[in-house]
């Protein structure tokens, strides 16, 4: 009689003893590995699939613990759980916003006046098409808003109600008003909050803003101060023009826009270099000159440095207590980028990195310091040849959102550099990006943890807001 062997029977005709199937009391945790597809696309796709229903992963949890395996590779839990969680945001479409947002969007919180008294709100500023200028009041309930004109939204992804049972709370109610929006005298470039950091030195969020409008044959490129720090009156036909104000106008073109840490002056980014503007007075004294449109820059968090992103595809270092205006682009620190640059944003955890991208889809990540080493890390996949499109850095500054030219709204792991995202949920370019912010302690969260950490979307076709369960 053959002796009986924990986890094993014995087959009498073959002579030899055979494994139970199904896991085994004491046997190694390890998982079957998946077969690797020799397409390393196809090799993503069946990795995302691999964890795409959340009992799945978690039953691959209490087997593996805190270490799971894929492709014979050890992966972190966390890690993956976090990635497929950026995968399967909730879409929404509001109706009526056409061509109101293709520019830029901002999120602030301001106060509102209401017929209780005053509360406070968070509000969406958007730039569309010819110069239009739009303050939104937004909302968790419809009842928070007192607005006679509501936007109602569409939800585009998912489609399925069943998947997504708590949908119904993460809609974001988008209320205006008849005075809340105004015309510039010519296109908007650049909406920029004053101030380098979101968060003011008493913990409040900015609640003033630059806006510069590209200028015309008819008019001047100009920059306007819209200052919130007053209360709102959505009840009043002339909201926006009594919150916006010229400060100055000038004969070139007008790109882009950023301020030092106080808001107290401004870098002007315009087709012959850069003018740096006192926000009080008007004056301005020019702080760069080159002979390559400036589309972006950034002022470092010190203001005493700044970030030069030229149509050449040049990204120039100048220091602002010096005076530039006979100094070429060659005696600068100097890096570049195969196109024109559209966009730099600067990280403010890290303020000694900041992201780039330029007319050619190219996406990097820099330090200021080891800038002759070239990029620090690459995001693959964008597509752009010719648009100039905003970066979206969540305010943990865990990912880096960005649309491009076939229709597609991309996320990267910014240390990473891994794709997470990738959704065409609309049929024009996804221009413009904001990540909503209100709390000072939010910024220590991601978007996973907090689900009213939602990103708003702009484009030719509308305004849409993404959120995550």
């Amino acid at each position: 009689m053959p002796k009986e062997l924990p986890g094993f029977y014995y087959d009498e005709e073959k002579n030899r003893y055979f494994p139970y199937k199904g896991p085994i009391p004491g046997s190694s945790r390890k998982p079957p590995p998946i077969r690797p597809s020799s397409d390393p696309k196809q090799q993503a796709d069946d990795l995302s699939q691999s964890f795409k229903i959340r009992p799945g992963l978690l039953h691959a949890r209490e087997f593996c613990g805190n270490v799971i395996y894929s492709f014979k590779k050890k992966l972190s839990f966390q890690a993956e759980y976090q990635k497929r969680h950026a995968s399967q945001p909730t879409i929404w479409k509001y109706k009526r916003t056409k061509k109101m947002a293709n520019i830029s969007l901002e999120h602030v919180v301001a106060d509102v006046i209401l017929p209780h008294g005053l509360e406070e709100r968070d509000i969406l500023l958007s730039c569309g098409a010819h110069g239009l200028v739009c303050v939104f009041q937004t909302a968790n309930f419809r009842q928070e808003i007192n607005s006679a004109d509501m936007y109602e939204a569409d939800r585009v992804r998912p489609l399925n109600l069943d998947q997504t049972p708590r949908q119904t709370e993460l809609l974001r109610e988008l209320g205006s008003s008849f005075g809340s929006t105004s015309y510039l005298t010519s296109d908007i470039s650049c909406l920029a909050m004053l101030g380098k950091s979101s968060l003011t030195t008493d913990g409040t969020m900015s609640k003033r803003f630059l806006i510069t409008t590209l200028g015309s044959d008819i008019a001047t490129g100009s920059v306007y101060l819209l200052d919130l720090s007053e209360p709102l009156d959505f009840s009043s036909p002339i909201l926006v023009g009594s919150v916006l104000h010229g400060i100055a106008g000038f004969k070139q073109t007008l790109w882009t826009a950023d301020s030092d840490p106080r808001g107290t002056h401004a870098a002007i980014g315009t087709s012959k270099g850069v003018v740096l503007l006192n926000i009080e007075t008007g004056a301005s004294t020019w702080a760069f000159d080159c002979k390559s449109d400036v589309f972006s820059l950034q002022l470092n968090q010190s203001g005493n440095s700044m970030l030069c992103g030229l149509r050449n595809g040049k990204i120039v270092t100048v220091d602002t207590r010096q005076r530039q205006m006979k100094k070429s682009a060659r005696s600068s620190s100097v890096i570049s980028m195969p196109s024109s640059v559209c966009c730099l944003t600067s990280l403010e955890h890290w303020d000694q990195y900041f992201l780039a991208s330029s007319m050619d889809g190219s996406m990097k990540l820099y330090d200021r310091r080891l800038t002759h080493r070239g990029a620090v890390q690459s995001y693959e996949g964008n597509v752009n040849s010719h648009t100039r499109i905003q970066l979206g850095v969540d305010p943990a500054e865990k990912v880096v959102m960005s649309g491009g030219e076939d229709c597609n709204m991309r996320m990267w792991n910014i240390k990473s550099g891994e794709l997470l995202l990738r959704d065409r949920f609309m049929d024009s370019i996804p221009s413009a990006v904001c990540w909503s912010t209100s709390r000072e302690k939010e910024k220590r969260r991601s978007y996973w943890e907090e689900h009213g950490m939602g990103a708003w979307v702009g484009s030719y076709e509308g305004i849409f807001y993404m959120d995550w369960l």
